[in-house]
């Protein structure tokens, strides 16, 4: 494994670097000041235009697709440390860069296993930023945590489905820009193999019975970032059997496919978050004094971001190694590193967070510092792509197999 970076990668983090510290870092407080005057608190802020035309006129933009035909043609191992420089803004530079979730999952989901028509009229505005979108599994009802849980119905009639279900947490559905949603139900509720009983459907937002009912909140922000989390109810939505993606029955599979690169862009951002943290700690540290001398020689503090570090270089090379594997064995044989970093990442990097708001006492938890909303979105992760505790389980599982 040689995790030394290519000519390209050094080329583009060169420019992400600059494109962050000139128009990123600089963005983030104006856009709480324009969101703050808007009339709905899910419209896009302009500055967040601005960037994504900075962005693209850079060539900074949808740098995640490995397919050249869709994006920058990166490898997992390219854009990993790309990746992780826009999550230390990660509520702005994803979604600058056309990068941001949940349209970078939605968008592999449709150049994989979309069709023509499929791919014209959502993955090609998709990926010129033109439209968001959503991607609705998660039930209040169900144990979401086991896909195989899910009720929302998917009826055929003639040529149509017919769309039964309620679904909360959907990411992105808030945002007035979400325009298509990729429904998770079940097409065939009483097959014999539980994972080959969903199927997804695109849903245009505007179908008749699509109600986006309510904001969800997350440890009380209304997460702007990419529009929001909403609860939402199809009451019979009809749509075209075209509308189908893939085939029936193959929901749970494709599922697993979007997941496998969303779990390392995650990762990747989150190790971007902590490195932010880290900075705003060693920054406080050596500007605040108690008792009689500043904290940076406050044995305590040290300790805290002496581990930071430690932490961080750790978590980067599991990372690294993960997105080297996928790239050279695919996803299937990366499946236990896989697991690993969306076990170990969140985890620690709450943890760095949780370190860095005490050490900014009641700033910590203010809106003055970033710090409080990226332990929120850091420990939303221990949940998001699947439970810590449901990949712990498949881990542990793989590895005693090896003794039986």
């Amino acid at each position: 494994m040689d995790f030394a970076f290519d000519a390209r990668t050094e080329e583009l983090r060169g420019k992400l670097l600059a494109f962050m510290d000139e128009y990123v870092y600089p963005a983030e407080a104006v856009a709480e000041e324009q969101r703050a005057q808007l009339a709905s608190p899910w419209d896009t802020p302009a500055v967040v235009g601005e960037l994504k035309a900075e962005a693209r006129r850079q060539g900074l933009w949808n740098l995640f697709l490995p397919d050249a035909e869709y994006g920058a043609g990166l490898t997992n191992l390219q854009y990993a440390p790309l990746a992780e420089i826009t999550g230390r803004s990660p509520h702005l530079a994803p979604t600058a860069l056309n990068c941001a979730a949940p349209d970078t999952g939605n968008m592999e989901v449709l150049a994989q296993f979309g069709d023509e028509q499929q791919k014209k009229q959502w993955l090609e505005p998709l990926l010129a930023g033109e439209i968001r979108s959503a991607f609705a599994m998660t039930e209040p009802e169900v144990a979401s945590s086991d896909a195989t849980n899910i009720t929302t119905l998917i009826e055929r009639d003639g040529d149509e489905y017919v769309i039964t279900g309620r679904k909360w947490y959907i990411s992105g559905a808030m945002n007035p820009d979400c325009k298509i949603f990729i429904v998770m139900g079940k097409t065939d509720p009483n097959g014999p193999d539980l994972r080959r009983q969903q199927s997804m459907v695109l849903v245009p937002r505007d179908t008749p019975g699509l109600e986006v009912r309510r904001a969800m909140q997350v440890y009380g922000y209304e997460d702007h970032s990419h529009g929001g989390h909403a609860e939402i109810v199809f009451d019979h939505v009809r749509v075209p059997v075209s509308n189908l993606v893939g085939e029936e029955g193959g929901g749970f599979a494709i599922a697993q496919a979007r997941l496998g690169p969303g779990r390392i862009h995650h990762c990747m951002r989150l190790i971007g978050m902590a490195e932010r943290a880290i900075e705003l700690m060693c920054r406080r540290a050596v500007t605040r004094t108690a008792f009689g001398k500043p904290l940076a020689q406050q044995g305590v503090v040290q300790n805290w971001i002496a581990d930071a570090r430690v932490a961080v270089e750790q978590l980067r090379l599991l990372v690294l190694k993960t997105a080297w594997m996928m790239d050279t064995v695919g996803n299937r044989g990366a499946h236990t590193e896989i697991q690993a970093i969306k076990i170990a990442t969140p985890r620690t990097v709450v943890d760095i967070l949780d370190k860095a708001v005490q050490l900014h006492g009641a700033g910590g938890v203010s809106q003055d510092f970033p710090l409080a909303e990226l332990w929120a979105s850091a420990r939303t992760l221990k949940l998001a792509d699947g439970p810590d505790e449901v990949h712990q389980r498949s881990l542990a599982r793989r590895e005693i197999k090896n003794y039986v």
